[in-house]
This record gives structure tokens, sequence and C-alpha cells, in this order.
């Protein structure tokens, strides 16, 4: 086989799964449990946090997304 070939497989299998919690132990959990039930392979995990002020109050967004093959 080529290369040419080999990447359009791998992208033509690629799947992403988004998590989004309020409490970074809560998307931990979220993640962990994902990934023990994955069969494929993860190619890339990306993670980036927010906050924004709702009155006096602080909301905080903890998300991953998991780009991986089925």
């Amino acid at each position: 086989k080529n290369r040419l070939c080999d990447i359009f497989i791998l992208v033509k299998n690629m799947k992403v799964k988004i998590f989004d919690e309020s409490h970074e132990k809560d998307l931990e959990a979220q993640v962990n449990n994902f990934l023990s039930t994955l069969s494929g392979d993860v190619i890339d995990i990306k993670f980036s946090t927010a906050i924004s002020m709702f009155g006096e109050d602080q909301i905080y967004c903890f998300t991953a997304m998991i780009i991986y093959t089925s």
C-alpha cells in the first residue's frame, strides 16, 4: 500500500467526541469512561477552559474533544 491510501483510510474512519462539563473532575470522569470503552485509536485530545461572569457568579466550562478512529 502507498502512504496516501493509508492516510485516506485513517481520515475516512476518523470521528470526534466532545465533552463539556462545569467541573474539571466531571470532565475527567467522562473522558476516562469514554476512553475505557473505546475500541479504536486516539489520534488527539484537545482541551480548553472558559470562564464567564453571571452576576456575582463565575461560570466555568471545561471542554475536551477526542479525535479517534473507529
